[in-house]
């Protein structure tokens, strides 16, 4: 029995760095993406990868917010 390889050219097998998925997904957070860049990013970025890091940035950026409103209530400047 052997265990079939996925192809070259499939999701699972692309290869770009961890910098290269975070910039992404920074970029995409903010909604400003060039075509051609997007375009590349489909060829090169792993969905797993994307995905992770993706729910990652959206942890991070609630807990910001959770901070900076429980900092703004704490302080008093908010009434």
């Amino acid at each position: 029995m052997s265990v079939e390889q996925p192809p070259s050219d499939s999701p699972l097998q692309r290869k770009a760095s961890l910098g290269q998925t975070l910039r992404a997904v920074a970029w995409s957070f903010f909604g400003i993406r060039r075509s051609a860049d997007y375009e590349r990013d489909v060829q090169r970025l792993n969905p797993l990868h994307v995905i992770i890091a993706g729910v990652l940035a959206a942890a991070v950026f609630i807990a910001v917010l959770a901070l900076l409103v429980r900092w703004v209530v704490g302080s008093g400047v908010a009434g």
